[in-house]
């Protein structure tokens, strides 16, 4: 069954691009999973199709609606199978900070929708009541939530089977099983600027080279 990772935003040409090049891109190209963008403009009702309005109780810019976007959630959820399990996130800068682990656990459903925040954020009733988490990419306010909708992407696509080529390749990375950075990696040349590549690389012995990887692993902070 395709996973799908559904987009709602007012800009969907920002996330088309990233999503259609490499490994999310071939992804899709198999069908192992389905990225799409919406624009939030396609559920409003009125001539201007306006998303956000001024807040209550005053203050500086303006605050995305929560009826323009529950319809938009609630639009994506009835094209559903039965029986598919979906998570609805929305992206925000108050959420609780994303891990590897919540990558791999968000993995397991069949739907999950991005709800993408803009201008001054989104009605506290979206994630009150319309979102099942909140989510955050770093301690740092960015412009709108297309990026950390597609960091989490990404990142929860690695860990559905039929992504990556190689399964080894999601083990052995950072923030893996043990919790520990990957080791450092070199390619060629041997020599650059009188730059070495570690002697035990090149040893084609696979026990002391594995032994040097553990040893160079860091754990995660």
């Amino acid at each position: 069954m395709k996973k799908r990772f559904d987009v709602i935003t007012i800009f969907p040409e920002v996330v088309a691009p990233y999503a259609e090049a490499s490994i999310l891109g071939r992804a899709q190209k198999n069908k192992v999973i389905a990225i799409a963008a919406h624009d939030l403009r396609t559920w409003t009702t009125d001539k201007h199709h306006k998303v956000d309005d001024s807040p209550y109780g005053g203050g500086p810019g303006m605050v995305m609606k929560v009826d323009v976007i529950e319809k938009g959630v609630k639009a994506l959820k009835v094209r559903r199978p039965a029986g598919r399990k979906v998570r609805v996130i929305v992206t925000s800068a108050s959420g609780k900070p994303f891990t590897q682990q919540d990558a791999k656990r968000l993995a397991k459903y069949d739907q999950l929708v991005f709800i993408c925040g803009r201008y001054e954020g989104i009605d506290a009733r979206v994630e009150e009541h319309v979102a099942d988490e909140a989510f955050s990419v770093g301690p740092y306010v960015l412009t709108g939530g297309e990026l950390p909708a597609l960091v989490m992407i990404d990142a929860i696509a690695r860990h559905v089977p039929g992504v990556l080529g190689k399964k080894a390749s999601l083990e052995e990375e950072s923030h893996g099983p043990e919790g520990l950075l990957e080791y450092p990696q070199y390619t060629k040349p041997e020599v650059y600027k009188k730059w070495k590549v570690p002697e035990v690389l090149l040893s084609g012995n696979h026990k002391k080279i594995g032994e040097w990887r553990k040893g160079k692993q860091k754990a995660a902070r």
